[in-house]
């Protein structure tokens, strides 16, 4: 069973980031120069944490990816997918069977929540 997507928004407020924008399909998150999006549509959670494509390679030291890509028009501060039919922005999507593991990723990708 993994986060579903309002507990993974949840854990990302918790970490220091804020929401700034809200779609149908998507809600973006920024801390510092930090970007991620947290999937709407992933009802059961495999694929609610959508990273930014640059930071695939570390993070797989932290986590396996649900899937190579996802692809989503609404994920605008990410790169284009040229290779598509339709281009769409897309990112690297995560899954978390807690909200443990969850925090671990995120202080391990971004680093710990600095407050001030």
């Amino acid at each position: 069973m993994y986060l579903r997507p309002d507990e993974v928004a949840r854990v990302l407020e918790k970490s220091g980031f804020t929401m700034d924008v809200v779609t149908q399909k998507a809600y973006g998150y920024r801390r510092g120069d930090d970007y991620v999006y947290v999937n709407r549509e992933a009802r059961m959670g495999r694929t609610a944490l959508i990273i930014h494509p640059a930071l695939k390679e570390r993070s797989t030291t932290l986590s396996d990816p649900a899937s190579d890509i996802k692809t989503c028009d609404h994920y605008e501060q990410f790169p284009l997918y040229l290779a598509g039919d339709v281009q769409q922005h897309y990112g690297i999507p995560h899954g978390f069977s807690s909200r443990m593991a969850l925090e671990r990723f995120l202080n391990g990708l971004f680093g710990e929540t600095q407050y001030s």
